[in-house]
């Protein structure tokens, strides 16, 4: 688990590392951290504006340090989105930064894939769906924000890959696992504060990452 005082940290730096790139055109130097936040993590940045999503990108899997994989997923978040325009310099203050900070993910283990959806807990866990070369991944925010059920988040983890919404049920398809401990503006650029999944009533307007 990460402190508070090291989500804002996470935060702050994600905004610093969008600010910096979008008015120079390169990346910020990476900070010096704390030893946990040097450490291999998956990471997504999720950008929203007005309440609605406006970028969402990340390292699904650990492989190069948290502060790295925050910086260039930050970036990327605001600047290669393939479904939005970039984020430009003088609209970053309008925008509302979230950090989810994943947890190694794991395979559900099931005799039959019906049983999965009792091995999900809504507003905990996050989703991988892979098969055939597709893979999709669905934040735990997601389903919380949409309010939908365990079987509705495995449909549209499937859908996310490319794949049927009843693609979970076949055992050649790959589902995961992971919990993600998440940090977010109040505002633009202001106060960071923890965001508690469980139980956290559906937005009137939702993003999807």
């Amino acid at each position: 688990m990460f402190t508070l005082d090291e989500g804002k940290l996470l935060v702050k730096t994600a905004r610093l590392a969008i600010g910096t790139y979008l008015r120079e055109g390169k990346l910020p130097t990476v900070p010096k951290v704390p030893q946990k936040l040097s450490e291999p993590h998956g990471v997504f940045v999720t950008l929203t504006k007005h309440g609605k999503l406006r970028g969402c990108i990340g390292h699904p899997v650990p492989t190069i340090p948290l502060i790295n994989a925050l910086i260039d997923s930050a970036v990327s978040s605001a600047t290669r989105d393939p479904r939005f325009s970039p984020v430009e310099p003088d609209e970053l203050s309008e925008v509302e930064i979230e950090v989810s900070v994943l947890s190694q993910p794991e395979p559900l283990k099931a005799k039959n894939p019906s049983d999965y959806p009792s091995l999900i807990v809504i507003g905990r866990d996050g989703l991988i769906v892979e098969r055939g070369g597709y893979a999709g991944l669905l934040l735990p925010q997601v389903p919380v924000e949409w309010g939908w059920d365990a079987e509705e988040f495995l449909s549209h983890a499937c859908m996310k890959a490319g794949l049927t919404p009843d693609a979970w049920l076949n055992k050649n398809t790959r589902v995961q696992k992971f919990f993600a401990q998440v940090f977010r503006e109040k505002k633009p650029g202001g106060e960071v504060g923890e965001r508690k999944l469980v139980g956290e009533r559906k937005n009137a307007t939702s993003s999807r990452c």
